[in-house]
């Protein structure tokens, strides 16, 4: 099987290129060309570093477990979650159709089926994929809302759980089909629009939590924002007795228009499924390449690995950070996003400080790395001194979330630990 797509940006849209995917049986290549228009513009700028401004087809090699796609268009691929939907609506419909006598077509999805599975109106970032029929994919179905509004909230949440403990109706995944984002992972989730009509996140309960872990992110995210920290907006919702977390698309200006989106992973050139350690120092590397507020960034990160270190946000992995375009292939780190307490985890980061300090989540580590961030010693303890005084009132503000003394106490490890009188010590 053979496809071609266009490759468009924005909501102009202006054509950047083509897709080409072929599959012959289990084997898959894709390939991107630009547009001789793109390259010809005098605002062009290659997507991502791995795509570099250049006539002709650009292949990709595909890594394990990774995308069969370059990395800026494996970004807007449904995460661990939105594959989930998928391929149980996909199994559900083809349970349907041999009930009926109908021909079931392919038993199995390929790359193309998930990348375009996601809705146009609400995939990640700015790229946009037309079929070979010219339309925009995933494109609403009729009769259908493409996003729903937060008084949807309890249907969603409902036909998450019901996924979750495998109950679900077909009913329930045509109502989270096209959905999910590539922001997350595993946990249920759901795009939705907010009070005044700007594309979100809802991140649900888990049925498999122990914890309150939506009102544990929701804190982790205030707490980052008091922290001086730029951080998506979250707030928590409750529907009908199910605390939700609502995290504001920050790939979307506030008129509603798109802006692209590139994970850390893309930026620094890693395949997703790479078994190797990488480090932040590495970030700050692409940063000085590719940033187009370099020391400010820097600073940035380097305030976000003490919050990190400080309250056991140990699922900082790649795809957990990332970076908005600003012109001509300068980037910004993205508002931070993702940010849990995790109480019972080893405390070891997933992206290394350095090559030298090893995943160990300490103080000591990260003030090993302050001249390689280009970071004077004053300015590095007024960083800390900030991120500290945050964290420290995590108690009184999970009260004022609603938190009950009990699910405070879940996550008292992951707040209460040596490193938060270690940083302490040096402020």
């Amino acid at each position: 099987m053979k496809r071609t797509l266009q490759v468009l940006l924005g909501d102009g849209p202006r054509l950047v290129g083509t897709l080409h995917h072929d599959q012959s049986g289990a084997r898959e290549h894709a390939a991107f060309i630009y547009a001789p228009e793109w390259l010809a513009a005098p605002d062009r700028f290659p997507i991502e570093p791995g795509l570099p401004l250049a006539g002709g087809p650009q292949f990709h090699r595909k890594a394990a477990e990774g995308s069969v796609f370059h990395a800026i268009i494996a970004d807007t691929e449904p995460d661990g979650w939105g594959r989930r939907v998928i391929l149980r609506d996909h199994a559900k419909r083809r349970q349907a159709a041999r009930r009926s006598g109908q021909e079931t077509g392919t038993a199995q999805l390929d790359a193309v089926d998930f990348l375009l599975a996601v809705d146009d109106c609400s995939r990640v970032g700015a790229l946009r994929f037309r079929d070979e029929n010219g339309v925009f994919q995933r494109a609403a179905e009729p009769g259908r809302r493409t996003t729903p509004p937060l008084v949807e909230l309890k249907q969603l949440a409902a036909a998450s759980r019901a996924v979750e403990t495998e109950s679900e109706t077909a009913a329930d995944l045509a109502y989270l089909r096209g959905r999910g984002t590539s922001l997350g992972g595993l946990r249920p989730k759901c795009t939705v629009l907010d009070d005044d009509g700007l594309l979100a996140i809802g991140k649900f309960p888990s049925v498999q939590d122990t914890r309150a872990v939506t009102k544990g992110e929701v804190l982790a995210m205030q707490l980052a924002r008091r922290a001086g920290i730029d951080a998506a907006e979250t707030r928590l919702v409750d529907s009908a007795g199910v605390p939700v977390a609502l995290v504001r698309r920050f790939d979307r200006t506030l008129d509603g228009k798109r802006r692209l989106y590139a994970s850390a992973a893309t930026l620094l050139g890693v395949a997703a499924a790479s078994a190797e350690e990488h480090f932040y120092t590495e970030i700050v590397d692409a940063l000085r390449v590719h940033g187009a507020a370099v020391q400010k960034d820097i600073d940035e990160l380097w305030r976000r690995i003490a919050f990190s270190i400080l309250i056991t946000n140990v699922d900082d992995h790649l795809h957990n950070h990332g970076f908005l375009h600003v012109e001509r292939g300068l980037w910004r780190l993205a508002p931070a996003f993702d940010l849990n307490p995790f109480p019972e985890r080893v405390r070891e980061l997933k992206t290394w400080v350095s090559a030298d300090t090893g995943p160990e989540a300490t103080i000591e580590a990260l003030r090993s790395v302050t001249t390689y961030f280009r970071i004077p010693a004053t300015r590095a303890k007024t960083i800390l001194r900030e991120v500290v005084d945050a964290v420290a009132t995590w108690r009184a503000a999970g009260r004022k979330l609603g938190m009950t003394e009990l699910e405070l106490e879940a996550f008292a490890d992951a707040f209460e630990h040596p490193e938060l009188p270690a940083a302490r010590r040096v402020v």
